[in-house]
């Protein structure tokens, strides 16, 4: 019984280290994107679904620096498939909507509301991008962490 709890424990011990070890990579950021960082100023992102003869869902990002980030940064549209950026934003919605709940542990002026996002919903290749680039804009710019991977580009 030793025995086998042994290697289990073994096993934990290496995968939250590693963890841990990958969560110290820092992010390098090149002067035309600190550039744009700079001359940004406010940041809000907000999913909001519009209905007319069939459901259709926009997103509004109010973010001074994102536009120009997202078309001089950011990877071209078709890059990244709709289901990868799925299962990402996913991912970053759980963890951003818990920071807005915990303005006493995470600053409110970052996380100001929460993000409506629904896995189960398809809100399409184009709402899923900019969600996308968005997280990884914010995460880049303000040296914040939605999830266990390296906001890269």
């Amino acid at each position: 019984m030793k025995l086998k709890v042994l290697p289990v424990c073994l096993t934990l011990t290496i995968l939250c280290g590693a963890t841990l070890f990958a969560q110290d990579e820092t992010v390098v950021l090149s002067d035309k994107e600190k550039g744009i960082f700079e001359a940004a100023e406010k940041n809000s992102v907000d999913v909001q679904q519009k209905v007319k003869d069939s459901t259709e869902y926009e997103i509004i990002i109010m973010d001074i620096g994102f536009n120009r980030w997202l078309t001089q940064i950011a990877q071209p549209k078709g890059y990244y498939s709709q289901r990868f950026m799925e299962q990402r934003n996913y991912i970053m919605v759980v963890e951003w909507n818990r920071r807005v709940l915990q303005p006493q542990v995470f600053d409110p002026l970052l996380y100001e509301l929460q993000i409506n996002y629904d896995q189960n919903i398809d809100y399409g290749y184009d709402v899923n991008y900019q969600l996308y680039n968005y997280f990884i804009y914010f995460q880049r710019r303000y040296n914040q962490r939605l999830g266990p991977f390296l906001p890269r580009i």
